[in-house]
């Protein structure tokens, strides 16, 4: 080959060489950052998804990284060229990796090998096998915003076509977040006699239980009455005051306060017991959540309004005595942010020997804030009683009194499985299955 013909070969080679050698550097910086990742879920215990979630298929993935740069949730990265979920629990299960992947390696399901997930049965128009109660939202394993709306609507639909009975109510729904206000204004505009129940003293749901400025995403949503809304991502702030425009625009009831206790079946409808009333109704619809009833310290004084279930704004404990209690990432974070607001003195009480439930950076945060003086740290402690001023907690063999003006339980929750099955609603566990 002559000189100019080697010539011409270098200067098409030299560039396709740069390209697969920056294409290399950044697949071998996507691998680091994603191991990084994964690992770090690992070492905390977070390795198990609350909700829906992908199952990416090794054999059919063929590295795209079409499914990474779909999930806004960075739930997903690139591992030796094939995807994996890296982040589980972030994923909220809105299936954009599914549709983004060019080859049909991913499918959405619940659970996994290891840790099942309860999921109650139910028809496409969302009735259990109990023929009446009716199932929308996150309880039935669909977290997201848009596709809770949709089920409650649909439930609606279903739920007009069997109203005129003699019972004094043609639905009873439980439940005020998306799903349930959803359900709501699908009541209004079919012009369905409806209660709508909520257990917390707001709307929201799960929604209202975020931290401060949390940004919680949602793709376009279509509303009863209301229509197509478009919302992408949106802070908590802003979607509570959209529902709260939304209850005042419909005129919307919700019994608020109002906690279910019991549903019975009778001949032709149910009874729902609640803690403050009873009602006959023609239909139910549970649009509860998975969160459940929040799992309590059972010690004299919880009852008092100063204790409560979860954090939703640092402000409100400024210059306060305030014990956080519970080891897990909504705990630190909760006294992390509390800490920071002035004047206050937050302890934080776990009655294991570590926080090993927590993310590493939430943790490192806690390490910062307890050596400057900020937090105290009582590992190995539980909680004895509670009066209005102080509180009793049991710390190295000794019950110590702490002044206190606030407790925040970070205990998780009951789930409403037996509560389900009790009723004679039909729950199945997925174990990785859809």
């Amino acid at each position: 080959m002559s000189f100019s013909g080697l010539s011409a070969v270098y200067i098409y080679l030299i560039p396709v060489l740069l390209i697969a050698f920056f294409h290399v550097l950044k697949r071998n910086r996507n691998t680091a950052a994603a191991l990084a990742q994964q690992e770090e879920a690992i070492e905390a215990g977070l390795t198990e998804p609350s909700s829906l979630h992908p199952f990416i298929d090794p054999t059919k993935c063929l590295g795209s990284g079409s499914c990474v740069h779909a999930c806004p949730e960075e739930a997903i990265g690139m591992i030796g060229g094939k995807a994996y979920l890296v982040n589980p629990t972030v994923c909220i299960g809105h299936g954009a990796c599914a549709a983004a992947c060019p080859h049909n390696a991913i499918s959405l399901v619940f659970g996994t090998e290891k840790r099942g997930m309860d999921i109650p049965q139910v028809d496409p128009n969302f009735e259990t096998n109990v023929k009446g109660i009716f199932i929308a939202g996150e309880l039935g394993g669909m977290g997201l915003i848009r596709k809770a709306a949709s089920q409650g609507t649909q439930a609606i639909n279903t739920i007009k076509k069997l109203k005129g009975s003699a019972h004094p109510l043609d639905v009873v729904i439980i439940g005020a977040g998306p799903a349930g206000m959803a359900s709501t204004l699908g009541a209004i505009e079919n012009k369905l006699r409806y209660v709508t129940l909520e257990q917390e003293g707001s709307l929201g749901g799960a929604i209202f239980q975020y931290p401060r400025n949390k940004i919680a995403m949602t793709a376009p949503v279509k509303l009863p009455i209301i229509g197509k809304v478009k919302m992408g991502e949106i802070s908590k702030e802003a979607l509570l005051e959209f529902w709260n425009g939304v209850v005042k625009k419909t005129s919307m009831k919700i019994n608020f306060n109002e906690r279910m206790e019991n549903i019975t079946k009778t001949d032709k409808g149910f009874v729902v017991k609640t803690n403050k009333q009873t009602y006959n109704t023609r239909t139910v619809l549970l649009a509860i959540g998975r969160r459940g009833t929040p799992r309590k310290l059972g010690v004299p004084g919880e009852d008092l309004p100063k204790v409560v279930y979860s954090l939703i704004d640092p402000e409100q404990y400024r210059n306060m005595h305030v014990l956080v209690v519970g080891g897990g990432d909504s705990a630190l974070e909760a006294a992390c942010s509390i800490a920071d607001e002035p004047g206050t003195t937050v302890t934080i009480s776990y009655r294991s020997e570590a926080f090993g439930r927590g993310k590493p950076k939430n943790r490192e945060r806690l390490e910062a804030l307890e050596a400057r003086g900020k937090i105290k740290v009582m590992l190995k402690s539980n909680v004895k009683g509670v009066t209005k001023d102080k509180v009793s907690v049991e710390y190295q063999g000794q019950i110590i009194e702490l002044a206190n003006d606030a407790i925040i339980v970070c205990a998780g929750g009951i789930l409403p499985t037996p509560f389900l099955k009790e009723i004679g609603i039909m729950v199945e566990t997925k174990f990785g299955t859809a």
